[in-house]
């Protein structure tokens, strides 16, 4: 401004001594209107500015829980709500200040409405721990409406909120709205209210319990670190683990990363684990079963490149491919390690580096055959041998039998074959290399939280 007004005084006393050269030969009214256009004119040529950016990007935003939606499911296992609220219960990877949530009504066809929403810390079952609850808005509004095909993340709150510890998520639904966008194997016993808003209730009216996450995908708090996406089908799901217990595999990597001091750098890191598997997903094509999900490519940009403050992502799929293979529709190694490229590439185009598992053995799961361990060994040798992925976890060296590789350890095996433990997962998260993710734990020394 000031610059401007410098600018406008210059160009009026150089008009002004201009025509008071010949003042008699010039009326008041043309000498005033000289002068004001000589001021509009030196407006007009002051250089253009861009506008300034608001200061959002001083915020540095980390999933610190997450999952992948999938739907809409079939009609024998659609979960109605009418006029209720549900409690959804997370388990945080890593902890902050500040937290916001993401929603998402991406799988569903009718509008979805959020007629409040509330966060705290869990004191047990559906109860929220005193003087921790929150009320959330979304764009400043306590009602967030959000159409099909889209999600909608909350205005962040204050809330201390601890790493490793559970959340308890409350989203009242009025009127009746079906869990079109469901994540269907929560492995997490959640609640559904009698009639009315209860989302400021502790403990909460309970009518029934659910196994599923229908609507909620992320929740995010405010550190300056990154994030692991973990993207995969059913065993990075956690399939045939304890519920209620967080024996995921990537659960066990968040455990650790918290909880074991690096050797090198001598703090715990600040990494977020997010999990993006889908049970029954496939790296190809699209199952038959809309609760798998889309496939990984297809899921790609909303599951990892939307992730808050994402930087590694961990790719375990391609089983439930091989498994499906037939004669009508067979799958080559080709077709996967094509798959695999393009993760790879629309990976690194972000910045984010990619770290490739092998496949974990199968004989003895109902959809095996020789010709199809073949097909697996061929995937493993490229993921091992090639330098595509910037870095390799072997799951299947960690999980099989010395004596029959091509089984699971008797002690990993969930019974099914093809499914670990809760020990097995437990190996999995342990066998993963912390050093991969010290680069970035690296820098968090030095960056102001």
């Amino acid at each position: 401004m000031n610059r401007f007004l410098s600018v406008l005084h210059d160009a009026a006393h150089r008009f002004r001594d201009l025509i008071d050269v010949q003042p008699a030969r010039m009326p008041p009214a043309r000498r005033r209107l000289l002068l004001g256009s000589a001021m509009l004119a030196a407006a007009i040529a002051l250089p253009s500015h861009p506008a300034g950016a608001q200061p959002w990007t001083t915020e540095h935003w980390t999933g610190a829980w997450g999952t992948a939606p999938a739907g809409p499911p079939p009609e024998a296992s659609l979960q109605t709500f009418t006029d209720q609220t549900v409690r959804l219960i997370v388990h945080t990877s890593i902890g902050g200040n500040r937290v916001r949530i993401r929603v998402s009504n991406e799988l569903g066809s009718t509008a979805l409405t959020i007629g409040a929403a509330r966060v705290g810390l869990r004191a047990g079952g559906s109860d929220v721990a005193a003087g921790t609850s929150r009320p959330l808005t979304f764009g400043g509004r306590s009602v967030v409406t959000i159409p099909p095909g889209a999600p909608a993340v909350s205005d962040p709150v204050e809330l201390n909120v601890p790493p490793l510890s559970d959340l308890a998520v409350s989203l009242y639904l009025p009127g009746t709205m079906q869990a079109t966008t469901v994540h269907q194997l929560a492995l997490q016993t959640n609640y559904v209210s009698l009639p009315g808003n209860f989302t400021a209730a502790s403990p909460l009216p309970v009518q029934r319990t659910i196994q599923v996450w229908p609507f909620l995908t992320e929740v995010d708090v405010d550190t300056a670190g990154p994030a692991i996406v973990t993207l995969g089908d059913s065993i990075t799901d956690g399939t045939r683990s304890t519920p209620d217990t967080n024996n995921r595999w990537p659960d066990w990597l968040a455990r650790r990363l918290q909880t074991e001091r690096d050797p090198v750098i001598g703090i715990n890191a600040r990494i977020g684990v997010v999990n993006r598997g889908i049970s029954g997903n496939r790296l190809l094509s699209n199952s038959p079963n809309t609760l798998s999900g889309r496939s990984a490519q297809e899921r790609f940009d909303r599951d990892v490149l939307a992730t808050n403050g994402v930087r590694y992502l961990v790719v375990l799929i391609g089983i439930n491919d091989i498994g499906n293979s037939s004669a009508t529709a067979p799958v080559t190694a080709e077709d996967l390690i094509a798959a695999y490229r393009q993760l790879i590439h629309r990976a690194h185009a972000k910045g984010i580096s990619v770290i490739g598992a092998t496949l974990t053995p199968f004989e003895g799961a109902a959809y095996y055959s020789p010709e199809k361990e073949t097909l697996r060994q061929a995937v493993n040798n490229w993921i091992r041998n090639n330098d595509e992925f910037d870095a390799v976890i072997d799951f299947d060296r960690v999980t099989r039998d010395p004596v029959r590789p091509t089984r699971f350890l008797p002690a990993y095996d969930s019974g099914d074959h093809l499914h670990p433990n809760d020990l097995g997962y437990q190996a999995m998260g342990s066998a993963v290399p912390l050093t991969l993710f010290r680069s970035a734990a690296k820098a968090q020394v030095t960056r102001p939280l």
